[in-house]
């Protein structure tokens, strides 16, 4: 999709489709009264009789003249709106493009520029969810219908009020074209079957990248990490017939700050011995969607050209029964040499994060950031909207909570409580994986992840985030590539 942006007058131009967003209780812009009048004042008509401009109300307009069709976009509250509102209010135009498969689709951005929201903000999040929106994963439908199918327009023009507003428009939905599409990567490496996205699987998609965005590449493949006396991933890994990947990727930067992003990468999840309900147990592939948002960051942050030093580590393994598999009562001793005491087999994501997180101190980090669908407890806690973070760092936890606001991606803090540090502690062993206390399942379990860590550290636990199963503004069902956007502002 090509970003264009014009300072042309409305009559000149011709589109498939063109987005007026409107304030509810707002009077029509001055820049739109020659366009209304061209049509007889039916923008205005519209505004009086049947459309109140609430956040995420549409009107479709079927006119003569060069735009085939104007679709009136409701923003709302003019002093409530943020990037996010805009964001959900334009990701109602998706199934008008979709449907119509309008191939040029054009803005009229001025209405969305306020005190509280700059030309590069509306811009780029109008660029975000029209991508994100039109997302669709269709790999493995033999006759999808055409809702069901991908599709992009092939030009996204935004009507712009100068040549210097054009150049920074052109610039920000350029930014939010790469990250949206980095998302996309994100999802598409989740949706797909276990079966399939399988950890050589995933090995390869990283080394792909790599090679298509001039990244460092190196894969540790199991005698690697068997002489590394990475013994808590081998210990998950011993129920399935393939081996683990420790997949490692690496931008260099401009001489940043050295930033390590670790990836949960459960390729499918059944539990183990310590077995899951077969109820929602095909939900489990989705236990690789932490490696998947690291490797969407590592897309974006290349193309981007950010300037820090970031590492990617992402272990990979499927975690299943069999006779070799790990059993509740073993004990393993990870790479730091820290001993740990296995409760639960189906506590593993944590325990793979734990030969993961020690393998970051070699790189000296400033800090690290772990994406992990760590725990039921979370969606407990937070519901399905908000990812918990963990930190040992305030400092940049005042960070991602900016981060998150610029972005939509919910993060809520919750503690790595002191009290609660000798419930993970183990009688045989230096730790359990789970812990002996009802509740706090998802402290116990960054509490787990600490004994790894001495470094500034963020742990987000993204379980309730990482897919959906209903429909949401711009997010379709399946894998929603949490953390990817966020990270992004983040890094900005």
């Amino acid at each position: 999709m090509q970003i264009i942006t014009s300072t042309e007058k409305f009559e000149s131009l011709r589109s498939d489709a063109l987005l007026l967003p409107l304030f509810e209780e707002g009077d029509l812009p001055v820049s739109l009264r020659p366009l209304d009048k061209s049509l007889n004042g039916i923008i205005a008509q519209a505004q009086v009789s049947d459309f109140k401009g609430e956040s995420g109300e549409t009107l479709l307009l079927i006119v003569p003249g060069s735009h085939k069709r104007i679709l009136l976009i409701g923003l709302g509250n003019k002093k409530e709106l943020d990037q996010n509102r805009i964001r959900e209010a334009f990701s109602a135009s998706a199934a008008l493009i979709k449907k119509s498969k309008a191939k040029n689709v054009f803005v009229f951005l001025s209405p969305v520029i306020t005190k509280t929201i700059t030309v590069d903000e509306a811009s780029q999040a109008i660029s975000e969810s029209l991508l994100l929106s039109l997302y669709a994963f269709d790999e493995y439908k033999s006759k999808p219908k055409d809702h069901e199918r991908k599709f992009e327009p092939n030009n996204l023009s935004f009507i712009v009020a100068s040549k210097a507003e054009a150049t920074r428009v052109q610039k920000a939905a350029s930014r939010g074209q790469i990250i949206a599409t980095a998302v996309a990567y994100a999802r598409e490496l989740s949706n797909h079957p276990g079966n399939v996205m399988t950890p050589e699987r995933l090995a390869g998609a990283a080394l792909e990248l790599a090679k298509t965005h001039k990244l460092k590449s190196k894969i540790l493949e199991k005698s690697e990490m068997e002489r590394l006396g990475m013994n808590a991933i081998l210990a998950v890994n011993q129920g399935s017939e393939l081996p683990p990947k420790f997949i490692i990727l690496e931008h260099r930067g401009k001489g940043g700050a050295s930033i390590v992003l670790v990836g949960k990468g459960i390729t499918f999840d059944s539990g183990g011995i310590s077995i899951k309900p077969s109820e929602k147990m095909d939900e489990m592939k989705f236990d690789m969607c932490g490696a998947a948002t690291v490797l969407g960051v590592m897309q974006a942050a290349s193309e981007l050209k950010i300037p820090h030093r970031l590492i990617a580590l992402i272990p990979a393994t499927e975690n299943l029964p069999s006779g070799s598999a790990m059993r509740p009562g073993d004990i393993v001793k990870a790479l730091n040499d820290k001993t740990i005491e296995v409760n639960n087999t189906d506590a593993e994501g944590r325990m793979i994060l734990a030969d993961a997180l020690s393998y970051a101190k070699r790189y000296k980090p400033k800090m690290v950031i772990d994406f992990a669908t760590l725990t039921g407890a979370v969606i407990s806690a937070l519901g399905m909207e908000y990812a918990g973070s963990f930190t040992n760092d305030q400092k940049l936890d005042t960070k991602l909570k900016l981060a998150s606001a610029a972005s939509g991606e919910r993060v809520w803090q919750l503690p790595l409580a002191p009290e609660y540090k000798e419930k993970i502690k183990s009688e045989i062993a230096d730790v359990h994986n789970t812990g002996r206390m009802e509740g706090g399942g998802a402290i116990k379990a960054a509490l787990f992840l600490e004994e790894f860590v001495d470094f500034p550290w963020i742990h987000l636990d993204i379980a309730g985030v990482a897919w959906t199963n209903e429909p949401k503004p711009y997010r379709p069902k399946g894998a929603t590539g949490f953390g990817v956007r966020l990270m992004m502002e983040f890094l900005k």
